[in-house]
């Protein structure tokens, strides 16, 4: 039976209070252990540098697929995904050097790099913005299991993209762990972020 959104939302709360007050974290394995998620890619930064999955080995990584022009799903989860990962990078700043927020873009016609460092600064100097051209950016999403695609061309708005808005955070080895809910709020971001990286 799936779990109600508010039941969602609640259980990483309650974990997170547990492990504050001391108590063990769970023993359960991570809910995305083992899923086909992730894998290499070559995209480009802000400054057009080469950035390879493999360059992040030895790190956590979060990470979300969206674009520049999202009108109001990705500023959104971006603003919850970063602000969680600050709120937990003050209880852990001995950790947070090993987190890597990354920001993907399936939207390679008008994301170039210099766009996507001006929109990743709006969220934090911790932020990565990845994008590149349309094969690169393909096999990202694919390894991903990421589904987009382009919408119809409006004379006055131009296109949207339609896309899954999922954020991953995956391991030092860059297997996947959990999913973190940036749908729903920064502090279930923390959360998780609390439940799983040491």
């Amino acid at each position: 039976m799936p779990m109600l959104p508010f039941a969602r939302f609640l259980a990483p709360l309650v974990l997170a209070l547990l492990v504050a007050c001391g108590q063990p974290a769970p023993t359960e394995p991570p809910p995305l252990e083992g899923a086909a998620i992730g894998g290499p890619f070559e995209l480009v930064d802000g400054e057009g540098q080469t950035v390879r999955w493999s360059d992040f080995e030895g790190r956590w990584r979060m990470v979300y697929f969206g674009y520049t022009w999202c009108p109001d799903v990705c500023p959104f989860d971006l603003n919850r995904m970063m602000q969680g990962y600050r709120a937990w990078a003050l209880e852990h700043p001995d950790l947070a050097g090993d987190v890597q927020p990354i920001f993907i873009s399936i939207d390679p016609e008008r994301d170039t790099p210099e766009k996507i460092a001006e929109y990743t600064a709006n969220f934090g100097d911790n932020l990565l913005g990845l994008t590149g051209n349309p094969e690169a950016i393909a096999q990202a999403a694919e390894s991903f299991s990421v589904f987009y695609e382009r919408g119809p061309d409006d004379e006055n708005l131009g296109y949207l993209m339609q896309h899954s808005n999922a954020a991953f955070l995956m391991d030092r080895t860059g297997q996947p762990i959990a999913l973190l809910p940036v749908d729903e709020s920064s502090q279930g971001v923390a959360a998780q972020l609390e439940m799983w990286v040491r």
